[in-house]
């Protein structure tokens, strides 16, 4: 990927994960709608596990140390929780809770 194609993702990512997502999840009373559990739930579930478990220690944040392929389905997963919604981000959710050893929220 060059380096213009990844600023790009980088962007879309702030604008999903830090104002669109949480902005909709507010209003729609979404079982998470804030910035940092939201970016939680999609860095989860890109790399298939607690991403601090997955995501090798670094500077800087998680989002921006994502490998290429990482970072492509963190913003897909994004924008899939935007036209889907509240159902896909409680299962979401749930699935990332339980990678940490915790209980689903109830709905």
């Amino acid at each position: 990927m060059d380096a213009a194609r990844r600023e790009d993702l980088l962007a879309r990512y702030r604008q999903l994960v830090l104002r669109e997502l949480p902005r909709r999840g507010r209003a729609e009373g979404w079982v998470v709608s804030a910035d940092h559990c939201l970016g939680r739930v999609v860095l989860d579930n890109a790399l298939g596990g607690a991403w601090r478990q997955v995501l090798p220690p670094g500077r800087g944040p998680a989002f921006a140390r994502l490998d290429d392929a990482a970072l492509e389905r963190a913003v897909g997963l994004a924008e899939r929780m935007g036209v889907e919604g509240a159902d896909l981000v409680a299962a979401l959710d749930a699935r990332s809770l339980a990678w940490r050893g915790k209980r689903a929220k109830r709905t």
